[in-house]
This record gives C-alpha cells, sequence and structure tokens, in this order.
C-alpha cells in the first residue's frame, strides 16, 4: 500500500454497515440544526429500531441536557454492539470517492481519506499541511472531548477543502474510478428529503498512483517561498477536528508523550499508527462545481448605523453612496469582491447604502475584526450582533427598528486559500458551505480505540 504521509493523509480502514440502507444508516451532521429538536425526533422516527449513526452520535441539540453523560455512555456501549455483534462488513482499506446530489440538485464530489492529525493544526498562522478557516472556539471543545475519549468507532462530518483548480485529486479520480467497472459500495437515498449518495472503493494501484500524481502536483503548487505546504484547510469541522488532535494530544501524553517548547508533543514508541492519530475525512474541492460558498451577513441591533459605516469606511478604504432599491443594492455586492451593502431604517423610511471597498483579500476578514472593535468602543455585549444566512432575511431584519443588516459579497474562492496563508484563519461565522441539509451526513465508520 502507497504512502501518502508527506501529503499529510492516508488510505483509511473503512467500516461500513452490512446491507447498508443510507435512508436510515445515514444522519446529518450532529452540529445541524441546533435550535430544532423537531427535525432531530424526526430523525428519531425514521431510524426507529434500525441499526443507524444517530445511535453513535450526540446532536448538539441535547449537548446540555442533565442526561448527557447517560447518552455518551449510551452512544458508546452501542458502537461496541455494532462491532462484536457484526452490523459491520469486513474492514477494507480504501480510500472512497463520493458523489452527493443534494436535494437542490447539485452533485458535490468527494474523497474519503484519514489525515494525521500531527499534520494539522488549528492556531492561527500555522504553517501545518492542514490548517483550521475559521477561529477555534476552545470552550466548545472539551465536551466533544468526552465523546471521543474511549470511543470504539468515529464517522466523519469533516470536510477538508483542497485547492485544486484542474480538479485532478477528486473530481478527476472519481471519473477514472467510474470508468474501471468498480460497482458502487453504497448507492441510496438520505433521509428528510436531503438528496441521495453514491460512493465507490478506491483501492487499485493505478488508482492510487492518479491520487499520489494529484497530491504532488497540489503540493508543488501550494508552497509557499519558505518552503511551507498548505495541502487542506478545513471546511466543515473545524471543532470536531480540534477535539480528534486534543484527544491525539491527550493520548501521547499519557503513554510517555514529552511537551516540547514549540508545544508539539513527542509521539511515544509503539504509538506512531495509533488509530487516535487519524481521523476520517472527506476532501472536497473548493472548486467544485456542486460547492456553495455563501457568505454569513451581519446583523446589529441598537447601535449608531452612522458610526458604524463611518468606522468601516475609515478602517477599510472606499466610498459610500446611496442605491435606490434592494435588488440593484443585492446585486452590486452579489457582483463585488469587497463591497459591502447597510440595510436599516431612518425616519420610517428603508435604506440601502454601498460601500465600495479597495479590499483585496476575503471581505470577511477585513470586516468582522473592525466589527468587533466597534462593539467594544461602544460597550456593546454579544447580544447585540448576530450572524444569518440568506440575502433575504438580511432585508427583512434590516426594515426592522434600531437594527441594521450587512450584505457581504460572495466568498472569492480563489483568493481563500492566499487569505488564510497570509492572515491566518477567517473571523467566527465567515462562511457556510451550503444549506443545513448538504452538509455532511454520517456514512463511513473507522475503528478508534479498542
Amino acid at each position: 500500500m502507497k504512502n501518502f504521509s508527506k501529503f499529510g493523509i492516508k488510505v483509511p480502514q473503512i467500516l461500513l454497515p452490512q446491507n447498508i440502507d443510507t435512508a436510515t444508516w445515514s444522519v446529518v451532521a450532529c452540529d445541524q440544526y441546533t435550535q430544532d429538536r423537531e427535525y432531530w425526533k424526526a430523525v428519531e422516527k425514521t431510524a426507529a429500531t434500525k441499526n443507524s449513526t444517530l445511535n453513535i452520535i450526540l446532536p448538539e441539540v441535547y449537548l446540555g441536557e442533565s442526561d448527557k453523560a447517560e447518552r455518551i455512555r449510551k452512544i458508546k456501549n452501542t458502537m461496541r454492539e455494532y462491532i462484536s455483534n457484526g452490523v459491520f462488513q469486513k474492514e477494507e482499506t480504501e480510500f472512497i470517492y463520493v458523489e452527493r446530489t443534494t436535494a437542490y440538485g447539485r452533485i458535490r464530489h468527494g474523497l474519503i481519506a484519514c489525515i494525521d492529525l500531527d499534520t494539522y493544526e488549528w492556531k492561527p498562522f500555522s504553517k501545518a499541511l492542514i490548517r483550521a478557516t475559521e477561529a477555534t472556539i476552545l470552550e466548545r471543545i472539551p465536551p466533544r472531548m468526552e465523546i471521543r475519549r474511549g470511543a470504539p468507532v468515529e464517522s466523519p462530518h469533516i470536510m477538508l477543502l483542497v485547492n485544486d483548480p484542474e480538479h485532478d485529486l477528486v473530481e478527476k479520480t472519481g471519473d477514472a474510478v467510474k470508468k474501471s467497472g468498480v460497482k458502487p459500495c453504497y448507492d441510496g437515498p438520505l433521509m428528510q428529503n436531503s438528496g441521495s449518495i453514491k460512493g465507490w472503493p478506491l483501492k487499485s494501484d493505478d488508482l492510487l498512483d492518479k491520487i499520489e500524481t494529484a497530491c504532488e502536483k497540489i503540493a508543488k503548487e501550494n508552497t509557499d517561498k519558505d518552503g511551507n505546504i498548505f495541502m487542506f484547510a478545513v471546511g466543515d469541522g473545524n471543532h470536531s477536528l480540534a477535539t480528534a488532535k486534543a484527544i491525539w494530544d491527550e493520548v501521547k501524553l499519557n503513554n510517555g508523550g514529552k511537551k516540547l517548547d514549540d508545544g508539539t508533543i513527542t509521539v511515544p514508541q509503539g504509538f506512531e499508527n495509533h488509530n487516535a492519530r487519524f481521523a476520517l475525512i472527506e476532501i472536497v474541492n473548493i472548486f467544485d462545481t456542486g460547492l456553495t460558498f455563501e457568505p454569513i451577513h451581519r446583523v446589529l441591533f441598537d447601535i449608531d448605523t452612522e458610526k458604524l459605516i463611518s468606522k468601516i469606511q475609515n478602517a477599510l478604504g472606499g466610498t459610500i453612496r446611496e442605491i435606490s432599491s434592494k435588488d440593484d443594492l443585492s446585486q452590486t455586492v452579489k457582483k463585488s469582491n469587497a463591497s459591502f451593502g447597510f440595510v436599516f431604517t431612518e425616519n420610517s423610511k428603508q435604506k440601502y447604502i454601498l460601500l465600495e471597498t479597495p479590499v483585496k483579500e476575503l471581505a470577511v476578514s477585513r470586516l468582522q475584526p473592525v466589527i468587533d472593535e466597534f462593539l467594544q468602543e461602544t460597550d456593546a455585549d454579544k447580544e447585540q450582533i448576530d450572524y444569518i444566512h440568506g440575502t433575504e432575511e438580511v432585508f427583512r431584519l434590516g426594515a426592522k427598528k434600531n437594527t441594521v443588516s450587512i450584505l457581504l459579497p460572495p466568498v472569492a474562492k480563489d483568493s481563500f486559500f492566499a487569505t488564510i496563508n497570509t492572515r491566518g484563519p477567517l473571523p467566527r461565522k465567515s462562511f457556510s458551505m451550503g444549506e443545513a441539509d448538504e452538509k455532511r451526513f454520517y456514512l463511513e465508520c473507522r475503528k478508534l480505540f479498542d
């Protein structure tokens, strides 16, 4: 088997259920629908008494419940039962090429792989092979560690982005595996009208050679002048991946690993290939035609709108002008790289203001620090800002009294990696990879702790 370690990945040992029924086995990422218990009740009803990944995850809608410890105990017991009772097929060492058709008709392409957690770092300005894209909130990690610590099985909702404008690694490899005549290892619908999913096993020498060649090319093209390679960026599941790294660090320290001056921890003898060193993920090309990259807009309450706009203009430069209609404002911002739309009510009249800036980086990376500084200067609290999806919501909220919505431009895929490489992770709530039901569904599993 080939060694892909220089790219931070390896061929995983995949567990799939016997006679897989994707409609009941697969459920959406645990960090979706966190305010919608009815969604998760519907999932429970669909899964019913069937074997399902619902039984080996903790939906975060229940994270604050008093029975959390009992839920986690039950999850780990179910994992053990699934292994011992023959729920899974024989373990296979293979990548899996995935095609996910969403409810919107978009087809997203992916490659299931393992990453080496020692090649990933979430801390700002890291030069690791695999880096975070958004700020990591440390208090979100310990509750997730409780679930992963000692867990017999893992199943991923993590998606890593690769900067591959030629579509070599995922899409062209997928074309090759389909042309080879390999039969899918799963194919079926996803619950809650979330589209469908299909996967092909990938383990022949010629296909592995194709992946290696593509990785070599991507690594070369994403090497900076100091020789640092930016191989993958975390698209979804940043806190889950940070949790996996924290558990691996814990394993190393508990088994004789030494913490070095730079914060890294040495790998104890005999633990070089411990399952906890790796995490199962899906690689997606940032230029995938089925991957939507939506900005997350801002709305602020009970603040001085004129002062806010003035501060942003002073910090970012550019010119301000009033726009006649919401459609014109929406289209102008949508076609720009770094223009912002402000929607608010003044003297009972809806106003649409456009700020056109000369910013070259991803717009949100420059905007959010200015907003944070403004809120700090005005002694505002965290309840005075919210993060919203969808243009219509921007205008709906902007029509309310004492409210200003900020419409952000699209997230530019071609400058995404460059911005993170030079400025570090983006501010929180910078972008969304599709709608909630387009997020990754749990499906493939891998053994973690005995």
